[in-house]
């Protein structure tokens, strides 16, 4: 019996169902019962089953995707099938199906047959070629395909034709690829691979030396924790082609320790403001530490050239470049009960040990934050004759950068943070954010002693927020960012 899972440009397509109405036209995704399971499934070299139930919120959502896969992929000789759940329950207990969707196993078989074809099957494809499959590095393979069925599309051989076309001894792994350098092989002693080692390896493999980057593979950048040189170019421009292949062999200098890629600049332009460059001129350059959050744009008035762009990330790696600090102007003046804070004065203001800290960071376009404002402004209004022992403050934190000194970067909005007088350390506020339970919270956690107030009898009303996530706007900002 052999299934594939296809990933990792396919993966959430395939992780679905088809539902067909009596209206839809004829399905090329098969549907599978135990009566012709085995005959269908069995002769196949390559093919998707997706075991499914009809009430599975995922399964109808993706489902037009994996019809849609299902179609392009015929032209290739793959085929896509489903299995129903509930009508064919012993089918599925026999597969060890525990979820929906879900597909079985991570490891398609390859043969002399569907070798070439499988190679280019997806971006990212990983074979294990060994002699018999009990060989210790297809249990090891297995483990990793399981983990990262979602990532990458993985196969194994023991097909003696399609090592004896290879002209490689097994074991042996294998990776093809659909840029940069077309097949690349497991450079270390293979016998002591670990799904660590092997997992680790992929990863590498799975970033190219430059690629475009959008809202479809950021993760993919944010997840591999290196720092991200970002290339600004207009699509438009003439020379755009050309200005890439100039940094491309910077970028592979580097590969190992920096991520490259080029960025719609006119699409995504915000995104471009929000890393510090404060002109709209192309090209444009910039290195970002996604760990912390810091930025080193390169200046705009300069010419983007290759050396140009190997001697700033040189510099960067050898830590020599100061982080540029977006702040808005500091406040001619604090009427207000709730402290106004910017990243020119954040360490000045909030690093004074004889006050406890209570921040809020919020963005102005950020719909919870906008709820939470009357709240927030009542808190100040509350600790008002108390503002030598507390700070009750907020700061736009897309208009403000953190310093390099403080340890936690804002994530979601609003992120309320507080840091007791006297000490570092922030206390993440992860409670009910109505007024009293606030005002609870600064006297339990404050090291000052603060006068016990009067609470306002009223409190402007409260919108729900309605079951969305406390820590992330729900909302569409009307802006352009990754």
């Amino acid at each position: 019996m052999r299934y594939s899972f296809l990933a990792p440009a396919l993966a959430l397509a395939f992780a679905s169902s088809v539902f067909a109405d009596a209206d839809a036209p004829p399905s090329d995704v098969l549907s599978l019962t135990a009566a012709d399971f085995d005959d269908i499934v069995n002769p196949e070299p390559l093919i998707l089953v997706e075991f499914f139930a009809p009430w599975c919120g995922h399964c109808k959502a993706l489902a037009p995707h994996y019809e849609e896969a299902a179609t392009e992929l015929k032209e290739k000789n793959i085929k896509l099938a489903k299995v129903d759940c509930v009508d064919q329950a012993d089918l599925c207990q026999a597969n060890g199906i525990g979820g929906y969707p879900q597909s079985l196993p991570a490891v398609s078989t390859v043969t002399a047959e569907n070798h070439v074809e499988l190679q280019s099957s997806d971006k990212v494809v990983a074979i294990a070629y060994v002699s018999d499959p009990s060989d210790p590095l297809a249990a090891e393979f297995a483990k990793t395909a399981d983990a990262h069925r979602d990532d990458y599309l993985f196969g194994q051989s023991s097909d003696p034709q399609v090592l004896a076309s290879l002209g490689v001894s097994a074991p042996a792994l294998i990776v093809y690829r659909s840029f940069d350098a077309p097949s690349v092989e497991y450079p270390y002693p293979i016998a002591s691979a670990t799904p660590k080692d092997i997992a680790e390896w992929l990863a590498e493999l799975a970033i190219p030396i430059i690629d475009e980057v959008n809202g479809d593979n950021y993760a993919v950048y944010a997840q591999s924790q290196k720092p991200l040189a970002y290339l600004f170019l207009d699509p438009s421009d003439e020379g755009k082609d050309a200005k890439l292949a100039e940094i491309k062999p910077v970028a592979e200098k580097f590969k190992s320790k920096v991520n490259f890629v080029w960025i719609d600049a006119v699409k995504f332009g915000d995104h471009g403001k929000a890393l510090n460059l404060p002109e709209a001129k192309w090209p444009s350059f910039v290195v970002q530490d996604l760990e912390k959050q810091l930025k080193y744009p390169y200046d705009q008035s300069k010419e983007v050239s290759a050396a140009a762009v190997e001697e700033w990330v040189q510099q960067y790696l050898d830590d020599k470049l100061t982080p540029e600090l977006k702040s808005e102007p500091i406040p001619e003046s604090q009427d207000e009960s709730v402290f106004t804070l910017v990243g020119k004065q954040f360490e000045e203001v909030v690093f004074d040990d004889s006050k406890d800290v209570f921040v809020e960071f919020y963005a102005t376009w950020c719909g919870h934050c906008k709820r939470l404002k009357p709240t927030w402004d009542n808190l100040g209004d509350h600790f008002a004759t108390q503002k030598d022992k507390i700070l009750i403050a907020k700061m736009e934190a897309t208009e403000n950068d953190l310093p390099p000194s403080v340890p936690f970067r804002v994530q979601g909005f609003p992120t309320l943070k507080f840091k007791p007088a006297g000490g570092r350390e922030w206390l993440d506020y992860e409670g009910d954010r109505g007024f009293d339970s606030l005002v609870a919270y600064v006297t339990e956690h404050a090291k000052n002693d603060l006068t016990k107030v009067v609470v306002p009898e009223e409190e402007p009303a409260q919108v729900p927020l309605g079951g969305a996530s406390e820590n992330t706007s729900t909302e569409t900002p009307e802006h352009n960012e990754l």
